[in-house]
């Protein structure tokens, strides 16, 4: 009987930091796909101000009210198209996954659009 407790003791040990390692991995991955998914939202909003002729400081006092992390980046390639840029650091909580992700991760999302 005392050998079956300790087969699953020594059991329990070994597997349990790889399920919290990948319970934590969860986490941080679901915050990336989550904070892409409200960056995705916000440059909408973003392009709405920029098609209304708002300047590039009321774009970025709006931005900056939603969320003071966020940085804004607005850069006119050429005379056909403008590329809006935002970034957002997200600190990684997982131990041993900065190895796959720089700690901070920048979640960056860009769109171009036509310049009119």
């Amino acid at each position: 009987m005392n050998k079956k407790r300790g087969q699953a003791l020594v059991e329990f040990v070994i597997i349990l930091p790889i399920f919290v390692f990948m319970v934590l991995a969860i986490i941080d991955i679901g915050k990336i796909i989550y904070i892409r998914n409200e960056l995705e939202n916000e440059l909408s909003d973003v392009i709405d101000l920029y098609r209304n002729k708002k300047t590039y400081n009321d774009i970025l006092n709006d931005v900056k009210i939603n969320d003071k992390d966020v940085e804004l980046e607005i850069q006119n390639d050429d005379n056909e198209k403008v590329t809006f840029y935002l970034t957002k650091n997200i600190e990684i909580i997982t131990p041993g996954l900065n190895i796959i992700f720089e700690n901070p991760y920048p979640v960056e999302v860009k769109r171009v659009i036509g310049y009119e």
